[in-house]
């Protein structure tokens, strides 16, 4: 079992936001003695080179049917974490292929679960994955960081809950029965996000705000409230935006699934999973899913303490990097220079820049993939946090190109925090595949100043594709795209709230940043899905005259725009540029365009 948390490491109370107002309206230690990965490492290494392979560390349990009391160590993992949102706690759950009864792992902050099959099928619970939200009274609108990955459930009662917000990825799911995205008691929900999952009955949204589902199938999709996008969806209901508000792509542009560790008889491998070009459909549903793998020999498996010029060693080595979970301080960038590199992290690891750095920087090379970890913001400002691709990237990726998936970044919250420019995408043909950017509205170092953060993600590559974009809160742009041929499916947006007044947020002669700006010299560029809302709590009487600025082009084409007031704190005059009616008084209903020009 498990050791208890230590005295006085209890997480402090979230600070009240908009979230807690919703609701009005309708540190943890090292886990001793719990099951450890170990994998088969490489040959010993040259003299003075890192190895590659071996021990995942405390933080990653791994269980097999056999494993005892399976359902305490999930329920002690569950108690530090439930309502750590920002505490230092981090694991990764994995669970060896095989069946398991009788379990219900509830999932709290950076915690990861994940079965160990190259299928779902391989592993099977009669049980539940739940995240639920009586840690916030009901609310799940905080429930953030945190992950399912490649398991079959069945439901103890027919439908798994999975009540969450931004940042909790559903992927490689197969649902034997139905799945519920709202907290017990129907209260506020703000998510979300699945990808290449099958659910055999209906998913019910019920009091989730938006979504967005991705190369999946289901048995029915039962309501919407403001936004709900599907690409490449089997059983999706029928393009019907404003009302019902579903917008539905046959197929997804592009799409090439998260890498993801499995075991290989007794070996730990990482698989790859190839590109898809108008993916409709799981990876998986027609068998075994294609793509290469990768033994765990060929990983530097990084532990909390190591530092980037290690982290550096190994990429030049020609190591690829396994981030276990935990926290990593950063005095200068990582540095992934060569193709096909993979950075994968376990339990959400959190790279933090202490002085100012780039916490990564990516070459303008093929095939890099970046997946599941958090960059968060140092007290000193960083010009950036991520970078793929260095000013000016030129070079053409399409036929491989980088993918960032379940990268998130957050400034402030967890401490004070700032960076100009969050994200940077300089290489062309990225895939931007679920990321949430979010200067924090709640939490400590929260604040006009004290996180300052201007610009959310700036996209500066042609041919870039955004599948799952939620930018929330930045002071300036959340959303600056310069590259030609961009295009989103699916964008999620809240503007900062706490703007002192309207001067502080004043563009020109524009009242406000639109939440998502196409640059004036861009000729072609298309979006799919799109909402910004606005809460002005420090001042209500804010204007903003737009959620979303384009040039009036031919090749610039925008479906299905909303922008909401929530609850009257703050209005748009206008959708898009000046086209669209003005939100007003309390009711927070939204403001749409279904197309652009």
């Amino acid at each position: 079992m498990p050791t208890p948390p230590t005295a006085g490491s209890a997480p402090r109370a979230p600070r009240p936001s908009r979230r807690s107002v919703l609701a009005a309206m309708a540190a943890a230690v090292p886990a001793a003695g719990l099951p450890v990965l170990s994998g088969r490492a490489s040959a010993a290494p040259a003299a003075g080179a890192l190895p590659g392979g071996g021990d995942l560390g405390p933080n990653v349990l791994v269980f097999d049917p056999a494993t005892p009391n399976i359902q305490g160590t999930l329920d002690e993992i569950f108690k530090r974490q439930e309502s750590a949102q920002f505490g230092e706690g981090r694991f990764a759950l994995l669970f060896k292929p095989g069946t398991y009864r009788g379990l219900n792992a509830q999932i709290g902050f950076y915690t990861s679960i994940a079965g160990l099959g190259l299928s779902p099928g391989d592993t099977t619970f009669y049980g539940d994955v739940t995240v639920d939200a009586g840690w916030f009274n009901g609310n799940a609108t905080q429930n953030f960081w945190r992950s399912a990955e490649n398991l079959t459930l069945h439901p103890v009662n027919g439908t798994n809950r999975w009540a969450v917000a931004q940042a909790a990825p559903f992927r490689r799911m197969h649902i034997k029965g139905g799945l519920n995205l709202a907290p017990d008691g129907y209260g506020w929900a703000s998510g979300g996000y699945i990808a290449d999952s099958r659910i055999d009955g209906s998913v019910a949204p019920y009091s989730q705000q938006q979504w967005y589902t991705r190369d999946s199938s289901m048995g029915g999709w039962n309501n919407a409230v403001w936004n709900m996008v599907f690409s490449g969806v089997e059983g999706a209901p029928a393009q019907s935006f404003p009302d019902p508000p579903y917008t539905t792509l046959d197929t997804t542009p592009v799409s090439r699934e998260k890498p993801f560790l499995y075991l290989d008889g007794a070996d730990y491998k990482v698989f790859l999973p190839e590109k898809r070009t108008n993916a409709r459909g799981t990876t998986w549903g027609s068998g075994t899913p294609r793509g290469e793998s990768l033994p765990l020999g060929q990983f530097y498996v990084a532990k909390p303490g190591v530092d980037a010029a290690t982290l550096n060693a190994a990429l030049a080595q020609g190591l690829n990097l396994l981030l276990t979970p935990g926290i990593y301080h950063l005095d200068r960038p990582v540095e992934v220079r060569r193709p096909n590199t993979v950075v994968l992290g376990l339990g959400y690891p959190t790279l933090v820049p202490d002085n100012g750095a780039t916490a990564m920087k990516v070459a303008d090379v093929d095939g890099v993939r970046l997946a599941g970890f958090l960059i968060d913001a140092g007290p000193v400002n960083s010009a950036t946090l991520l970078e793929v691709g260095p000013e000016g990237a030129s070079a053409d990726h399409a036929a491989n190109p980088t993918t960032v998936q379940d990268v998130f970044i957050r400034i402030g919250g967890a401490g004070p925090g700032k960076a100009t420019t969050s994200m940077v995408i300089n290489s062309n043909h990225t895939l931007i595949d679920h990321t949430w950017v979010w200067r924090a509205d709640h939490g400590d170092g929260v604040g006009w100043e004290t996180n300052r953060a201007d610009y959310g993600v700036r996209v500066n590559g042609d041919d870039v594709l955004a599948t799952g974009l939620f930018v929330e809160h930045f002071n300036k742009y959340d959303v600056e795209w310069h590259g030609e041929r961009g295009r989103t499916v699916f964008f999620q947006n809240e503007k900062a709230y706490d703007a002192p007044n309207q001067a502080a947020i004043q563009n020109g002669d524009i009242k406000g940043y639109a939440a998502y700006k196409i640059a004036d010299g861009v000729t072609t560029h298309e979006g799919w899905g799109l909402g910004s809302y606005c809460y002005y709590n420090v001042d209500p009487t804010i204007r903003q005259d737009h959620g979303f600025q384009a040039p009036a082009k031919p090749g610039v084409k925008l479906h299905h725009l909303l922008v909401v007031s929530l609850g009257g704190k703050g209005q748009y005059e206008h959708v898009i540029n000046s086209i669209g009616a003005p939100t007003s008084g309390t009711s927070t209903v939204p403001s749409t365009v279904v197309s652009y020009p």
